[in-house]
């Protein structure tokens, strides 16, 4: 169903209501945190891990479809702008996942922008990637990662960080709405920064704010591993599936990538949800949008028959 004029002119008062984040980013983080806060703990199969990351250790908690262990591994990287969220406020939306897929999510805690600038937090992901993909005594199935927004953007970087380090391979990776390109402003080469950057509850400006507070100096705006997009060489990437939204600020980028990935070689598949915002994916399996969008993410994965509802 189309968004209707009444719900958009709530979107656009809402949207208008943007905090400086720059100055306020850890007020926003805990109301961000606290407002997305996940399941107790006692309603799904899960367990909290440390990895070990030499100078400090990574939080990860793990959800299984059930009460058994061997299900093959979606690593997850979750959403707001590397400068939000945490596993508990994404433990709703991977206790759904590790449902709806029948695999079993490992939610990644890392390192929050502006404390821990690019590529901190991207190092953390790199580390428990590599640890679940070439270690068979913690894990022996096969894996795939996947993110949503920022974590989308995380994603497709360390699979590009993957291949050019060699130390493992990412087969499959899922992008959500990703943030793949460094310029939102009214310069960007994307129609979608133009028609959802100021109506849509994610604005232009609060990009460009995230981004600031994640980047490291003028540098990180052009690393490849910031800005996925900026990569030369796009060859020898993972399959993928890039799942957008109508109106999201972040739609043309995503799915530009997309069609970058294909053309250097990569299989590759590209999909944008109707009457969508960015954010959807985070709310329950019963809304249309999620609901096809873990239809189009089982196709995917290749899982077959009823997963579990």
């Amino acid at each position: 169903m189309a968004i209707n004029r009444v719900v958009k002119a709530a979107l656009k008062a809402i949207s208008y209501n943007d905090i400086d984040i720059k100055k306020n980013y850890l007020l926003h983080r805990n109301f961000v945190n606290l407002a997305h806060r996940g399941y107790p703990r006692a309603v799904a199969n899960t367990w909290d891990c440390m990895v070990d990351a030499d100078s400090h250790s990574i939080p990860i908690r793990i959800f299984s479809p059930d009460e058994g262990t061997d299900h093959p591994v979606l690593i997850f990287f979750h959403g707001g702008g590397w400068v939000t969220g945490n596993i508990d406020s994404y433990s709703k939306v991977c206790a759904n996942m590790a449902r709806m897929t029948g695999h079993k999510v490992v939610s990644v805690d890392y390192r929050l922008a502006p404390e821990h600038p690019f590529p901190a937090g991207l190092e953390d992901c790199y580390k428990v990637a590599k640890l679940f993909i070439n270690n068979s005594a913690v894990n022996s199935r096969e894996v795939a990662v996947i993110g949503d927004s920022a974590g989308g953007n995380l994603a497709a970087a360390l699979s590009l960080m993957a291949r050019d380090r060699k130390e493992f391979y990412v087969k499959k990776q899922i992008l959500i709405y990703p943030a793949t390109y460094n310029d939102h402003s009214d310069t960007s080469p994307f129609k979608s920064v133009q028609e959802n950057g100021t109506e849509y509850l994610l604005t232009s400006k609060r990009i460009r704010d995230y981004m600031d507070l994640y980047m490291s100096g003028e540098e990180g705006f052009h690393n490849p591993y910031s800005a996925p997009m900026l990569a030369e060489d796009l060859t020898n990437q993972p399959d993928t599936l890039i799942i957008t939204a109508e109106f999201c600020p972040l739609r043309d980028e995503g799915e530009y990538y997309g069609k970058r990935l294909r053309a250097a070689g990569n299989n590759t598949e590209i999909y944008r949800v109707k009457d969508a915002l960015h954010g959807f994916f985070t709310l329950p399996p019963a809304f249309p949008q999620v609901k096809l969008s873990y239809e189009v993410i089982n196709s995917f994965l290749g899982v077959r028959g009823e997963v579990i509802e």
